[in-house]
């Protein structure tokens, strides 16, 4: 079969119809925004632009839409899905409870940032530096396992015998926020700073909160006076096993389809993603969001 005749064949299946985008959190976080500005953008880049429906499945730390994909969703490619990066790492390191699938056979889009995380805490509770977190007690609000606000503050807290206590099970990140301006936590590790500044600029500018450490691989321009992790290690091992926990940040926000999808369907997908990150309608849509 030709090319031409391949991607007839695709658009042919796409053409009317409606592509679910499984995204693993509830709405009004990051997550949730990143994947309604890519479903915006991303049908005039598919044969036969069909509609892309964003379907909320928040739960487990994304392990319950990554499952969903995996073991239920079609394997056609009217389905893919966008999750936390901790997801998919997090088996290859040892943590697999609850997962039902396996990461390497998920078929890859790409990401659509790279991502710098940060511990931030509101200012009463008084944590404005890397020594404080390391002497006065403070509780973190977490999503659950799996995603950043579960995986960075447990690491720092066992690593460095931080007096934190990690409070789980909010079902966002817009919850989080919620129990932070009502004192209920003291703050969040693992906070994405795009998210940040997309939905809590008010927060940061006003000074209600203080940013005291980056978790990533490299500092932002923004943030020049704020430690990196690695910065603050204690010994070569440490900052050995912080640099493989934050090396997730750079697959960022990952989408995938389901495995076994017909190849001609995921490579449409791919170059649909591809074309989409460099599509100056959607990323002008980003900038105007503060993406």
């Amino acid at each position: 079969m030709t090319l031409c005749a391949h991607a007839q064949g695709v658009a042919d299946f796409y053409r009317g119809k409606n592509v679910a985008l499984a995204i693993s959190f509830s709405p009004g976080g990051g997550y949730d925004l990143y994947a309604r500005t890519l479903a915006r953008h991303m049908s005039r880049h598919i044969p036969g632009n069909p509609s892309i429906v964003v379907q909320n499945m928040p739960g487990a730390g994304s392990i319950k839409a990554a499952n969903y994909l995996y073991t239920i969703a079609p394997k056609d490619g009217s389905t893919f899905g966008g999750f936390s990066r901790g997801a998919f790492l997090d088996p290859l390191l040892g943590r697999s409870e609850g997962t039902q699938f396996d990461a390497r056979r998920f078929g890859w889009l790409g990401s659509i940032s790279n991502e710098v995380g940060v511990c931030a805490f509101r200012s009463a509770a008084g944590i404005k530096s890397w020594t404080d977190m390391r002497t006065k007690p403070f509780i973190i609000g977490s999503t659950g396992a799996g995603a950043d606000a579960d995986v960075f503050p447990t690491v720092l807290r066992k690593m460095f015998k931080l007096p934190m206590k990690v409070v789980a099970g909010y079902g966002s990140a817009a919850e989080i926020v919620i129990a932070i301006k009502r004192s209920e936590v003291d703050g969040r590790c693992g906070w994405s700073w795009s998210s940040l500044v997309s939905w809590n600029r008010d927060m940061y500018e006003g000074k209600q909160i203080d940013v005291v450490l980056q978790l990533a691989t490299r500092k932002l321009d923004e943030l020049p006076d704020v430690p990196l992790v690695t910065d603050v290690a204690e010994t070569d091992d440490q900052r050995t096993a912080l640099k493989l926990i934050v090396s997730r940040q750079v697959m960022a926000r990952p989408y995938v389809m389901p495995p076994g999808v017909p190849a001609d369907r995921l490579q449409a997908l791919r170059a649909a993603f591809d074309a989409t990150m460099k599509d100056p309608a959607f990323l002008a849509d980003a900038k105007r969001q503060d993406l």
